[in-house]
């Protein structure tokens, strides 16, 4: 949850927010969830992962800060 990520310019700007349990992630993010039993995923057009952040708010404000256009996922 401490890395960085380069997001590409050149690709797709839609990104997909959405809820992920904690207990559903590897051991290492697991021990950096500080007690939480979700995070938030923000996730490019394929599906791959992009940010893992602590609220909802939070992974809307990063894509947006990153010239990115978030969509909620049911």
């Amino acid at each position: 949850m401490d890395a960085t990520y380069e997001f590409d310019t050149d690709q797709e700007r839609i990104v997909y927010v959405r809820s992920v349990n904690v207990a559903d992630l590897p051991e290492d993010v697991q021990e950096q969830a500080e007690g939480l039993d979700h995070l938030y995923a923000v996730h490019d057009a394929s599906g791959e992962r992009l940010a893992l952040v602590k609220d909802r708010s939070m992974a809307f404000v990063l894509a947006r800060q990153n010239d990115l256009a978030p969509v909620p996922v049911h």
